[in-house]
């Protein structure tokens, strides 16, 4: 199925593919809309954000009614037990509860994203799908990949399953930053099926040899409950296994596709509240007799976060309302988490540089002192994680390519200059994407022609025409936005495009003259310890131990902490 990500790359650009969107804006169906206003209403009147970033933990009577107000089961289908609402409502939701406190997001991602109800809907039989989804929609799920010595290569996998009496398998493993793996009742395992390759499993969480052995603390996202999930000789039933034996990994692949698009959304969150923060700081805030956004050097910050926020929803509103339609979203979803979570963090520290040392300050502390606690730091250690969790910004820029250079190079003729009349003054930037996405094309035939097969391991010159896809679909998604919303959305959309264009020649202007030799070349002295004078003069704080902790086989030594959430 054709996409506009795809097509993008391939030098077509399709604004057929983007243009008209499906669905009515801004609203969604009245079921959606009664749900959120509920969500807003718990989150605003039973959540206590600043509690849960004091404690680290989400009290249980906030899990508790998540669950009875429904939002555990958002996209799960009313014939199991779930509410039945578009992805849409979903990614507005997350909206709303990451900024009241950024573990909640995490909590339900991980959960209807790439917990359960995804793999269950995409792959499982009729059987799973009514033993598991109404489970779904009151308990919690968990996604476990992640190993001690694998991260975006799976292919390393040392989680065992193998077949025993009656169809089942035993399982053997330690799986690593296992988000909701503290409080999980079912838990998806991929593990490696001998002479079969990787396989996706529905685990208990009580089973015996399933033991929760650590849970993790991280610069950010304080609440998070996420562990090391050890299984040691549990066993499992055949009729638990997703999918077929050796699809795990098409498993995984799918239900990321679509949560994928959860970070983004949680990204244009965090922008748009900026934008709030920045607008009402920057009023009241007085250097030299003026508010400090009347000067040009914040002025330029402020543009930036409201081009920025805008884009980022637009990606969120195109892409999701496309996704709902069935459309082929998987490369789109890929840009969308590489661009957001790249560009959300360069608002949160743009914003922090804007608040002063107040954006250094906890909240806690600024409320302490007698003033508003406006929780900045946290936000930009909140967000930092973005471009690591889900496939880091580097691996993701590799996904992306390898699928580029998989397009014939015969596939790469332009179409037909596209009819873009009544984009108005949009139009220019729309032309802009045109043209630009062929001589990405070209790009990449000229390094097939100079490095051949070593092409792929042009990391630094293929990660810049990602990124520079990257622009362009942020670009082409706020121009269609722009169209559905006020007049004073073309304003918006015009910044932003403007910023991406300036952008988008940064990055052609590397393509060829950089430093990526030199940089190879000296990266190779330091790993071969030619610079270690460079580093005396100094102590490492860090604690001693191995690098990578190597688990040892067998049951485990720890006490288990799960913790179970009625």
């Amino acid at each position: 199925m054709e996409s506009f990500g795809g097509e993008l790359f391939g030098g077509r650009f399709r604004p057929d593919l983007l243009d008209p969107v499906p669905g009515p804006f801004p609203g969604l169906d009245a079921d959606s809309e009664a749900f959120l206003a509920r969500l807003r209403d718990f989150c605003t009147g039973k959540v206590d954000g600043a509690l849960i970033e004091r404690d680290g933990r989400i009290p249980d009577e906030v899990i508790a009614g998540l669950k009875d107000i429904g939002a555990f089961r958002i996209k799960i289908p009313r014939e199991y037990g779930g509410l039945g609402l578009p992805g849409l409502c979903y990614l507005r939701a997350l909206q709303v509860v990451n900024t009241t406190h950024s573990a909640l997001g995490e909590l339900l991602a991980a959960h209807q994203a790439i917990g359960l109800p995804q793999p269950v809907l995409l792959f499982g039989t009729d059987e799973q799908k009514r033993e598991f989804l109404p489970r779904c929609a009151r308990e919690i799920s968990a996604f476990t990949l992640t190993e001690p010595d694998i991260g975006n290569d799976p292919f390393r996998m040392r989680t065992t399953a193998v077949p025993g009496p009656a169809g089942s398998y035993t399982l053997n493993g330690v799986k690593s930053w296992v988000t909701n793996g503290v409080l999980a009742d079912l838990i998806v395992v991929m593990a490696m099926v001998p002479e079969a390759g990787m396989t996706a499993f529905v685990v208990e969480a009580r089973s015996p040899g399933v033991t929760v052995e650590h849970r993790g603390e991280f610069l950010g996202l304080r609440g998070l409950e996420n562990g090391v999930v050890r299984l040691h000789d549990v066993v499992v039933p055949a009729s638990h296994r997703i999918g077929d034996e050796g699809k795990g990994l098409e498993v995984a692949l799918a239900a990321q596709d679509t949560g994928r698009l959860s970070l983004p959304s949680v990204c244009a969150a965090a922008a748009k509240w900026s934008l709030k923060i920045a607008r009402e700081w920057s009023r009241v805030r007085v250097q030299w007799d003026r508010p400090i956004g009347e000067h040009e050097a914040v002025a330029a910050k402020i543009s930036f976060i409201a081009a920025t926020a805008f884009a980022l929803e637009a990606i969120v509103e195109i892409t999701g309302r496309h996704a709902d339609n069935g459309a082929n979203t998987h490369m789109e979803a890929e840009l969308a988490k590489l661009f957001a979570s790249e560009k959300a963090w360069q608002v949160a520290d743009e914003l922090l540089q804007i608040r002063g040392g107040r954006g250094f300050e906890t909240a806690a502390s600024a409320a302490a002192r007698g003033e508003r606690g406006v929780p900045v730091e946290q936000l930009l250690r909140d967000l930092r994680v973005g471009r690591i969790f889900d496939g880091s910004t580097e691996a993701l820029r590799g996904f992306i390519a390898a699928e580029a250079l998989e397009v014939p190079e015969s596939a790469v003729a332009p179409a037909e200059p596209a009819a873009l009349d009544d984009f108005g003054p949009l139009a220019a930037h729309l032309r802009f994407v045109e043209r630009t996405c062929r001589n990405v094309a070209q790009h990449v035939a000229h390094g097939r022609s100079r490095w051949a097969d070593d092409l792929p391991q042009r990391q630094l010159f293929l990660g810049r025409l990602v990124d520079i896809t990257a622009e362009l679909y942020a670009m082409s998604v706020s121009c269609v936005y722009a169209k559905t919303r006020a007049e004073t959305a073309v304003a918006l959309a015009d910044a932003f495009c403007h910023q991406s264009r300036l952008r988008v020649a940064e990055l052609f202007g590397r393509l060829w003259a950089n430093t990526d030799d030199h940089d190879r070349a000296l990266s190779t002295g330091v790993l071969a310890d030619r610079y270690r004078w460079l580093e005396e003069g100094i102590l490492d704080p860090s604690i001693e131990g191995p690098w990578i902790a190597d688990p040892p086989p067998g049951p485990s030594q720890h006490e288990n902490l799960h913790r179970r959430v009625a």
